[in-house]
């Protein structure tokens, strides 16, 4: 399979996922919402993980970051498998540009693509009447256990190939 076509299939997998989650989360018990909650407090450490390395310019960990969002929302779309596909493909087109925005190392075009992957994340919540959850771009990082700057011949001095 081509790289392409590979990354198209994962696109159109996770769409499906990502609408997936939250929809099932309005419509299963209590007693099953927990396993949502999870994957979407994971989502939520990655986000600001994501913002946070590329704030240091650390592409590499921002892109290693962005991998594992997707990973999140595959997974949490496997998890519930009825929110609508626009749900999901709301915000196909943000994660594209943070894919573009991190191999470009361009802070402007990652600050824009970022702020609408938060909107979308915001839409969602809306549609399935979980309005009270408010996703915004991170002011400061929560992780003081973590040196998000990169390090020596890695991140911002060394091109991606």
């Amino acid at each position: 399979m081509r790289k392409s076509t590979k990354y198209l299939a994962a696109v159109a997998a996770l769409s499906v996922g990502l609408a997936s989650p939250l929809m099932v989360a309005a419509q299963v018990s209590q007693k099953s919402s927990p396993r949502l909650a999870d994957a979407m407090s994971a989502l939520q450490s990655r986000h600001s993980k994501l913002w946070t390395a590329a704030r240091k310019q650390n592409w590499k960990l921002a892109a290693y970051e962005l991998e594992l969002v997707k990973a999140g929302l595959a997974d949490a779309i496997g998890l519930y498998t009825d929110i609508p596909v626009s749900n999901v493909t709301m915000i196909d087109g943000p994660l594209k540009s943070l894919d573009g925005a991190i191999a470009a190392r361009n802070g402007i075009a990652f600050d824009k693509a970022f702020g609408e992957l938060t909107t979308g994340c915001n839409s969602c919540h809306q549609s399935v009447g979980r309005s009270f959850i408010v996703m915004t771009v991170p002011t400061t990082s929560p992780f003081g256990n973590q040196s998000f700057a990169p390090r020596p011949g890695q991140g911002k001095d060394v091109m991606r190939r």
